[in-house]
């Protein structure tokens, strides 16, 4: 697969947006103060060294569900494949940063944000203008993948900030879509995500030929593939 080249429109967004004024009717209490889930909260079962994407994602989902109208949920809204990339991602971000709380603490981050846009998805909270950034961001997110999986598989071909750029209009984006949606609080955990994956020398050290990250690169972009080919991305 190479990337395809293309200029998306940047929609500009502020770092940190206010909290909403006009929220559509059940997602307010899902960002409320007392439904925003404290990092104590998500706990593997195993034990504070172990980590599982797909546990976490099942007890974000159930917390947040809790608090709404909408109890219930016909499936997991992160699935397997997805899972499995969210885990590698925690191995090369505590492999880099050398601190296993605050890899865990980005991943959990990641996590809550993917769950609650899924939620107010499925719940048709989105209005028609939303929607439409919901297909910019969709068609955003399938550039970034397929040049991510581009940058493995075709050697001297990485460039840190083309790939650094594609990752900051997808945050723009994912915090123009949720503007009117979630707290403040949920902002900074977008920030807190995407300026960890867009920093360039986190990607420099993922796309060393010789480095220690090489084995996890391999395995997200074989994750990533599977979602492109399954039109998940």
């Amino acid at each position: 697969r190479r990337a395809q080249g293309g200029s998306g429109q940047r929609s500009a967004a502020p770092g940190t947006a206010p909290a909403c004024q006009r929220r559509p009717r059940g997602a307010c209490s899902m960002d409320s103060d007392s439904a925003e889930l404290s990092e104590g909260e998500l706990v593997s079962p195993a034990g504070p060294d172990y980590f599982s994407s797909k546990n976490l994602a099942l007890q974000a989902q159930k917390k947040i569900l809790s608090k709404m109208a909408t109890k219930t949920m016909a499936n997991m809204l992160i699935d397997d494949t997805s899972s499995e990339i969210f885990d590698e991602l925690y191995k090369v971000t505590k492999e880099h940063t050398r601190n296993k709380k605050e890899a865990h603490k980005i991943m959990k981050d990641l996590i809550k944000v993917a769950i609650k846009i899924g939620i107010l998805y499925r719940n048709n909270q989105f209005n028609q203008e939303e929607l439409e950034i919901v297909d910019k961001f969709r068609k955003k997110l399938n550039q970034t993948a397929m040049t991510i999986v581009s940058f493995y598989e075709v050697e001297y071909t990485f460039d840190r900030n083309v790939l650094a750029e594609l990752l900051n209009e997808c945050k723009e984006l994912v915090h123009e879509l949720v503007g009117r949606h979630l707290t403040a609080r949920s902002h900074g955990r977008i920030n807190h995500v995407f300026n960890h994956f867009a920093d360039v020398e986190f990607l420099s050290a993922l796309y060393s030929l010789d480095g220690d990250c090489r084995p996890y690169l391999k395995k997200i972009c074989n994750g990533i593939n599977k979602l492109l080919d399954e039109k998940v991305l």
